[in-house]
């Protein structure tokens, strides 16, 4: 149960932080903070939050982490559906959070995004659905591929928030043109539900392409290494 509890204050903390920096700061009047400024954003509320609950849950945050960490042998079954639920309801929580601040603002409109994941007419650099699931499922790839191998035993110890938290800022860098970066289910769900509309119809795109993505991860990590038992 504490396990769970964490990785709902985790992932409330990740979107919050992540689509708070999208939301609130990223364009504000001459002292934005841009593209960098979220993709940093959302690495490092890996980071702090991985040294913070690490030791009690994984730090995991997201449904496509889970899925690939169970696909890989890293995650017992019977963890998988409470884990995926707490993050979707910590994501949904920080969205309402999120939207009672930036509500407070003068001509607020939820369906101007709300850092909201979309493809086509929703994607920020106006690409098309094919572009964003490749992209989607590849970066989830990568990620789950360094998350693994940063987990493993036989990699430096203290080290792993590190590299995931910038494996994330990396994959915001390379793709917040093509779909405003999902890699994570929870986090789409999270603003998603509060834009409603389009960013529902979307969705779909924003679970299957991570959850494939993270399988594809866990089995490249497995054909490349063989764990000790």
């Amino acid at each position: 149960m504490k396990a769970i509890m964490a990785e709902f204050w985790g992932t409330f903390w990740l979107v919050l932080g992540g689509c708070g920096s999208a939301v609130l700061a990223a364009s504000f009047p001459e002292v934005g903070i841009g593209l960098l400024g979220v993709s940093l954003a959302f690495g490092l509320t890996v980071v702090t939050m991985a040294y913070a609950i690490g030791p009690i849950s994984g730090c995991h945050l997201n449904p496509a982490v889970s899925f690939g960490l169970w696909a890989a042998g890293r995650f017992e079954r019977k963890q998988l559906l409470p884990y995926i639920a707490s993050q979707c309801l910590g994501a949904i929580t920080a969205g309402g959070v999120l939207y009672v601040i930036a509500s407070g603002a003068a001509g607020f409109d939820v369906s101007n995004g709300f850092a909201a994941n979309g493809y086509e007419a929703h994607s920020p650099g106006g690409y098309s659905l094919s572009a964003v699931i490749v992209a989607e499922t590849v970066l989830t790839a990568m990620f789950l591929l360094v998350i693994l191998g940063s987990t493993d035993k036989k990699a430096p110890a203290g080290f792993a928030p590190l590299a995931i938290g910038l494996c994330l800022t990396l994959i915001h860098l390379i793709s917040i043109p093509v779909s405003n970066t999902s890699v994570n289910p929870a986090r789409s769900l999270g603003v998603g539900v509060y834009v409603g509309d389009w960013a529902m119809l979307q969705m779909w795109v924003f679970w299957l392409a991570p959850l494939v993505g993270a399988l594809a991860g866990a089995l490249i990590y497995k054909t490349i290494t063989t764990e000790e038992e």
